[in-house]
């Protein structure tokens, strides 16, 4: 038997998933003083990947009243970010404090089972009922409205909890985009990742001990992140073209170390260090729904759309929706509309933002040379590191991202030409 609770008991909010968007967008508005529901089928701590964070994160954790807590945390802190070409060349860092001197560029790299573990008892704390160990069945309906959900609790019990609002922050389940068939893939990034983690590999020092450092594999066949980490660990994974890193192949591990020989400066990062946990393996990188948001309910994070990690955009994306996606709902409840309209109203500036990193990614995996772009536009640097950064959702940016589109276009006449 399903229980039904009382209409006098019904939350404003029910969200599902309790990671960085589902956390986010809960704590946003009940500090507004909505009653909500944050659903979590595990019991946190529990392990995720995506441990580098970037610097525009910060102006949502201020919000979310994180920031103190990430700066008494242990958590390694993050000035830059580093690349190293398939030749094995290393770049200058890119330190995020040239470009905008504030408090705001330096960031973290986090073990995401205690980051996260952070951020939902934050949730708690500012009066949000989160309930761990609680799986969402199904959000419930009527017509084309989400009216509620039906959840099963740790003793197997069944009960249906209605709300004005359901938010899906379920990550890659993606409760209701796979219910409505709304995945739509991105061809041009059908990327995999395998990765594992290292103890006592080398680091840096001083300011430049907490750089996340990308690394080319030999004949442009993916990258590796080298994530430096606290107590010693670093996440160290290899991303590539789906085909390429999945078919044909042996199992992951073998995958995974015969890309380590073909990029020799991680060879030598890691030589002496002893590997610190199992093969880890993801087939199913960048995509986004057809839409945010319908009658009565929203998408937020990963429910909504996954970009290739390169630039670590990953946590940020999370908690910028979470962010726009609650500021919308607590208008929405305010007006008393809960339509797909006025729910949906951040979506369209969200995407505008992810598309412009998704254009710096693109443009990585087709050979771009940035050096060279910032040397004929040395005026452009500081909006790339913009970029870079994570600082996305201002239209300042596009002149750049044109001037990018202008030079990529030269180079393809050049080889063209010299091809003839």
């Amino acid at each position: 038997m399903i229980a039904s609770l009382s209409e006098s008991k019904k939350p404003h909010v029910i969200v599902i998933g309790g990671g960085p968007a589902g956390s986010t967008v809960s704590t946003l508005i009940a500090q507004k003083g909505y009653n909500v529901v944050l659903m979590e089928r595990e019991k946190f701590p529990r392990f995720h990947i995506g441990e580098s964070l970037i610097p525009e994160t910060y102006w949502v954790l201020k919000r979310l009243n994180m920031l103190p807590k990430m700066q008494k945390s242990h958590f390694i802190k993050k000035y830059s970010v580093q690349f190293v070409s398939e030749r094995g060349r290393l770049s200058a860092p890119f330190y995020f404090h040239d470009n905008k001197p504030e408090e705001c560029s330096q960031t973290w790299q986090v073990k995401r089972s205690e980051f996260d573990t952070m951020m939902i008892d934050n949730a708690a704390e500012h009066g949000v009922d989160v309930r761990q160990g609680v799986r969402v069945m199904e959000v419930v309906f009527e017509g084309d409205r989400a009216v509620g959900v039906r959840y099963q609790n740790e003793d197997g019990s069944e009960h249906v909890m209605n709300a004005d609002v359901v938010v899906d922050a379920s990550g890659q389940s993606a409760m209701l985009i796979n219910r409505f068939k709304m995945k739509v893939s991105d061809p041009q990034l059908n990327k995999g990742a395998i990765w594992t983690y290292w103890k006592g590999a080398y680091r840096d020092t001083g300011k430049d001990e907490g750089a996340t450092i990308v690394l080319a594999v030999k004949e442009k066949k993916g990258w590796f992140w080298y994530i430096p980490l606290h107590d010693d660990i670093l996440s160290v994974g290899v991303v590539g073209d789906f085909d390429y890193l999945f078919k044909g192949r042996g199992n992951h591990e073998q995958t995974y170390f015969e890309e380590v020989e073909r990029c020799p400066a991680l060879k030598e990062r890691i030589s002496g260090a002893t590997q610190a946990d199992k093969i880890y393996a993801t087939k199913d990188y960048t995509y986004r729904a057809q839409t945010a948001a319908g009658d009565g309910w929203v998408l937020v994070g990963d429910a909504f759309g996954f970009l290739d990690p390169l630039y670590s955009s990953g946590v940020l994306l999370a908690l910028k929706s979470g962010q726009l996606a609650a500021d919308a709902i607590c208008d929405a409840l305010a007006k008393g509309d809960t339509t797909k309209a006025a729910l949906g109203a951040w979506e369209k500036d969200y995407v505008v933002g992810m598309n412009r990193m998704r254009q710096l990614v693109v443009e990585y995996y087709e050979g771009f040379n940035f050096g060279a772009f910032i040397r004929k536009h040395p005026d452009y640097r500081g909006k790339v590191t913009d970029l870079l950064i994570g600082d996305l959702f201002k239209d300042e940016l596009d002149p750049v991202l044109e001037a990018v589109d202008a030079m990529k276009a030269e180079q393809a006449e050049m080889a063209d030409a010299t091809a003839m």
